[in-house]
């Protein structure tokens, strides 16, 4: 594989054994598999146990399982979306195929806006821009499609102030590139790429913190119908269409089903209905400091966030950590638990009742020493059943020595008693 792998396009599963999510992976893998090769792909699917070929492993990057990757050539492109059969596909369709795609007709065009929510389009001939273009695609073609046209295929209502152009075409309208006002193309594209307003789950609100910008979110219960759920839903749809202009480069709308993950994030219990606004790249968040009653209101609390009046909670910094650690911790026993309480009692209960038996050993042994301790500091403070009488040997010599005196004694009184009756 590794001497003939450039001869072929790859899409690789770098996997370990053991690995839970690697086994969860597995026949999602196995369905791309099949599906690629029945549609007749070039792009050759694999799977490698990146433990028992660590070199190869190591020579592509791969630092966690399971890692997913298109090599093509010399490059090695790594899939960042949803582990499922079409995300899979449609990354390996669109990154083993052209960089820029040509659409010749105006039937082509309108084909491939129809689907595709978000269309980057280069217009023009060859320009620095052009080149431009086709370096920025070959680093952001992970993320999006990349098309070119002639000006007479675009739709009517596109009008290009000058030649060349790359104009993205999504929200029902156009927007075209402005150097002086946009900035580095690659950082345009990258914030461009996504709709105005999205329905935002755990993954695509952690693709958003590549763009730089603020997420703010209407928290809601899809299911629940009621007019205050729809109101903010509303109300966020509304200021991301018709404030655009203002705050596309700062902020990004959604809205998220459940506050599961919203809850996690924040190490808080937010309660639904609400609006929040997240800066992901340093886990900031800010809340309204009242309630959100029109569009004007939600305006209104998002230009207090561009100019700092707007208190910021949470953040990066070291009690947080350390406050994430804690509700990590929290969340995971109670997880286990929930899921499965024997299991529970088994995982923590095993190792805090070897804990309990070790402590129970160390304090014995500890109380016995004391009274070794204390016993021996008798001795040596002069208790006089010790250290008066010495040892046994001295004892007996110091009893013979009385009893020898007494004897003497005895004599000397017995002599003189007989003198008296003399």
């Amino acid at each position: 594989f590794k001497e003939n792998r450039k001869d072929d396009i790859w899409l690789i599963d770098f996997y370990a054994p053991w690995c839970g999510h690697c086994k969860k992976l597995e026949p999602v893998w196995n369905e791309v598999g099949m599906e690629m090769k029945n549609m007749g792909s070039p792009v050759k699917v694999g799977k490698m146990d990146a433990t028992s070929f660590s070199s190869i492993a190591s020579e592509f990057g791969v630092r966690g399982y399971p890692t997913i990757k298109l090599l093509k050539g010399d490059l090695a492109y790594n899939y960042r979306g949803p582990r499922t059969k079409d995300d899979i596909i449609e990354f390996a369709n669109r990154v083993a195929g052209p960089l820029i795609r040509p659409l010749p007709s105006q039937h082509m065009f309108e084909h491939v806006q129809k689907r595709h929510r978000v269309l980057f389009v280069y217009v023009g001939g060859e320009s620095t821009l052009k080149e431009k273009y086709i370096e920025v695609a070959s680093e952001l073609i992970v993320y999006t499609y990349f098309f070119s046209a002639s000006e007479d295929v675009l739709p009517e209502y596109v009008t290009l102030p000058e030649l060349p152009a790359v104009v993205v075409l999504k929200d029902g309208t156009y927007f075209v590139y402005d150097e002086y006002e946009d900035g580095d193309l690659s950082s345009w594209i990258n914030r461009e790429r996504f709709q105005g307003y999205l329905n935002v789950d755990g993954f695509t609100l952690y693709e958003l913190g590549d763009t730089g910008k603020l997420v703010a979110i209407a928290v809601i219960d899809d299911k629940n119908s009621s007019v205050e759920h729809i109101r903010l839903k509303s109300i966020i749809q509304e200021v991301a269409r018709d404030y655009r202009d203002h705050f596309h480069r700062d902020f990004q709308f959604g809205h998220m089903d459940g506050n599961d993950y919203i809850n996690s994030l924040l190490m808080d219990d937010l309660t639904i209905p609400t609006i929040v606004v997240l800066n992901t790249s340093n886990q900031q968040y800010f809340l309204p400091d009242r309630h959100i009653e029109n569009t004007e209101d939600m305006v209104q609390f998002i230009n207090s966030i561009l100019d700092g009046t707007a208190e910021a909670q949470g953040g990066d910094g070291l009690l947080q950590r350390i406050k994430r650690i804690i509700y990590d911790a929290k969340s995971t026993v109670v997880s286990v638990f929930k899921s499965s309480p024997l299991l529970g009692c088994f995982v923590f209960g095993l190792p805090l009742g070897v804990i309990s038996i070790m402590c129970y050993g160390i304090c014995t042994a500890d109380t016995d020493a004391g009274v070794d301790e204390h016993e021996g500091a008798k001795k040596e403070d002069g208790d006089p059943e010790f250290t008066d009488e010495g040892s046994e040997e001295e004892q007996e010599e110091e009893k013979n020595r009385k009893y020898t005196e007494l004897s003497d004694g005895e004599h000397t009184q017995k002599d003189i008693t007989e003198k008296k009756k003399d």
